[in-house]
């Protein structure tokens, strides 16, 4: 019932629930976050307070990151956040995150002297340190406005991790910032992939042409997501009309939804936007959604169930190809063509986009602006606007 409802009152009905940890608790990781990006953090403080430690550890791995690139500035706002949690949740949470994360985030807060088997040197004996736990390691804060709260996470570190504070110190100490965050960094990038998100190169091949020309259905789908992850991605079912909707509650077989969420998920990761940001995978989903509508239309000519044999026996990922190709050749249409209406500009500036795009003033409402395209009509429209501009020059 959660899934179908909208995202606040989603969190309404969980926070008034009995059951309202394990409710959230029964989430995927991805869910729970793109629900808590929807409502917004501050709005959204309780549903993550309930969070286990492994999605508290996907949040992190989708905040502290901006590709491959370790953002400290996130990293101090979401380790302030879950010290809001408690000490009694930061204990749960600390065996879940890779000690190279850890690392990474010490080594931007402090500096450490003294160490097993290190004589202090007059230099690091002289220096007026800002604290130490044990009279073994001597720690000087980087920046003060952040000394508390790096402080109370080491403090509950050294009481109830004491090897792993030994190990942070000596990392912090003697590692390089460089080899920790590719070290961190490739981590997570499994983590990502036992999740359904695919590699950067593979995601990269999503966008490559098919001739429209020349596309015959397979017939013969084997397996459809390399991951061993018992799920792929979430993504929220598209609702409404449209005839891929329809093909899709028609086809009685669960994997197509893990398949097609893998899709959306490759689109993300070809299209390099920030995995955190709602508004792009909200893009990327109408896209996906439009141009497998499109291929599907075009190749069943608009019949439910030859369209539940073609999604059946052909990946999704060649059927987005194709409707994609039928974009891009709407694109090269458009690069022959000129005009000096305005109206007709906006058009040609939408197709001669990336990811080609339907001018909303083609719309029967006329609509300035842009959308997704969604159907083999938008197509249609296009052509014939495009032919009206070249038979007029």
């Amino acid at each position: 019932m959660l899934h179908t409802l909208p995202a606040r009152r989603n969190m309404e009905l969980i926070l008034d629930d009995p059951a309202a940890a394990a409710l959230v608790h029964a989430f995927q990781p991805q869910e729970l976050y793109w629900l808590v990006e929807e409502i917004g953090f501050t709005d959204a403080q309780e549903l993550i307070t309930l969070a286990s430690p492994d999605q508290c550890r996907f949040f992190l791995d989708m905040e502290l990151w901006d590709k491959e690139t370790f953002v400290p500035d996130k990293a101090w706002e979401w380790f302030g956040h879950l010290l809001e949690m408690g000490e009694e949740r930061i204990v749960e949470i600390i065996p879940e995150l890779d000690h190279e994360l850890l690392l990474l985030f010490l080594k931007q807060a402090i500096t450490v002297g003294g160490g097993t088997g290190d004589l202090i040197n007059d230099e690091e004996r002289l220096f007026e340190w800002d604290h130490t736990f044990d009279e073994l390691y001597f720690i000087s804060y980087r920046e003060p406005r952040h000394a508390q709260l790096v402080g109370a996470l080491l403090d509950i570190i050294y009481r109830h991790y004491h090897d792993l504070y030994r190990e942070l110190m000596e990392g912090v100490k003697h590692e390089l910032f460089s080899e920790v965050e590719e070290l961190a960094g490739q981590f997570r990038s499994g983590r990502l992939a036992d999740l359904g998100f695919p590699d950067p190169l593979e995601a990269a091949a999503l966008y490559a042409y098919l001739n429209p020309a020349t596309f015959s259905p397979a017939t013969d789908k084997g397996d459809v997501i390399p991951t061993e992850a018992e799920q792929g991605l979430p993504v929220p079912r598209k609702s409404g009309d449209s005839f891929l909707v329809r093909v899709l509650d028609g086809v009685a077989n669960e994997g197509i939804y893990q398949e097609l969420n893998y899709l959306v998920n490759t689109a993300l990761v070809a299209e390099g936007a920030p995995l955190s940001d709602v508004a792009a995978l909200q893009s990327v989903m109408e896209r996906v959604y439009g141009c497998l509508n499109i291929a599907l239309e075009d190749l069943s000519g608009g019949n439910e169930g030859t369209g539940r044999e073609i999604v059946t026996g052909e990946y999704l990922k060649r059927l987005f190809q194709l409707g994609f190709s039928m974009l891009l050749d709407l694109q090269r249409q458009a690069a022959e063509v000129r005009s000096d209406n305005y109206a007709a500009n906006k058009a040609l500036k939408g197709l001669k986009a990336t990811c080609p795009r339907f001018y909303r003033g083609l719309d029967p409402d006329h609509a300035d602006g842009y959308r997704e395209f969604r159907a083999l009509a938008d197509v249609q429209t296009v052509r014939e606007f495009l032919q009206i501009l070249a038979g007029a020059h």
